[in-house]
């Protein structure tokens, strides 16, 4: 996380802000206008309005809200509104799709009958072992960097359903891979809990990697590197021992 995002997502004021217009944008009909006014979000929150500028400041200058100046036929300085990044109905449809996937993890996680309640990450987890290729289940790790990437591969296919588009690269002589991850399907969400949403996509790595025979790897999950970018880097514990096949990278 950039030193840039820090104050931005540990502000319970902004993190507020961004939940409000997020739910204001996600009830509006088609066509509906969903910015609101520095005045209209101070009245909300309950804080004054200069205040209120200087967090919505914040978040514009960080990626997370746009602005625009109210069309209205009074004489006057149009209002300026603020509103959450719109998305095009075909991703406004794949994010209702997602998050249905989500909420219904999440439901599962719930205690039932006065059973223990399960953490996102758990959560996640199973989900990855629930809806794993049975074909490419394995107990053994990778003692090659051209296999372990092979698992990684896997494990990003599971990513790929959740809506993301990720890019891979490798350092260590490929032992560590790092993935970014781009326009969150649950970005709203991360942005007031992303220790729900990083949870969830902790366990899911986890459920993945345990799934092909990898449960020796440090995982780690970097939210928010930029607006709407994330970094997970994988770095397996398994040495390499063995000579690559030929045809394989080593």
């Amino acid at each position: 996380m950039s030193p840039e995002q820090i104050p931005v997502l540990s502000s319970d004021v902004r993190r507020r802000i961004l939940e409000h217009l997020n739910v204001v944008a996600g009830q509006a009909p088609p066509g509906a206008p969903t910015g609101r006014s520095a005045a209209d979000l101070a009245a909300y929150l309950g804080l004054h309005v200069t205040t209120v500028r200087f967090h919505l400041d914040q978040l514009v200058t960080g990626g997370y809200l746009v602005t625009a100046f109210e069309r209205t036929p009074r004489v006057g300085r149009p209002r300026k509104l603020y509103a959450a990044p719109h998305l095009d109905p075909e991703a406004e449809t794949e994010t209702q799709r997602h998050y249905q996937v989500l909420a219904g993890l999440l439901a599962q996680s719930w205690p039932v009958d006065g059973g223990d309640q399960v953490t996102p990450e758990e959560a996640g987890r199973r989900w990855a072992s629930g809806h794993a290729d049975p074909s490419r289940a394995s107990t053994e790790a990778a003692v090659t960097p051209g296999r372990w990437l092979a698992k990684v591969g896997d494990m990003v296919d599971q990513l790929e359903h959740w809506g993301y588009t990720p890019e891979l690269s490798t350092s260590a002589g490929g032992r560590a891979v790092t993935i970014t991850l781009s326009n969150c399907p649950f970005l709203a969400l991360a942005r007031v809990r992303p220790d729900v949403v990083c949870g969830v996509h902790h366990g899911l790595i986890t459920g993945a990697l345990d799934h092909v025979g990898e449960h020796d790897v440090a995982i780690e999950v970097r939210p928010f590197v930029g607006p709407t970018r994330c970094l997970v880097k994988v770095t397996t514990e398994t040495p390499f021992t063995a000579a690559a096949p030929e045809g394989e990278s080593r």
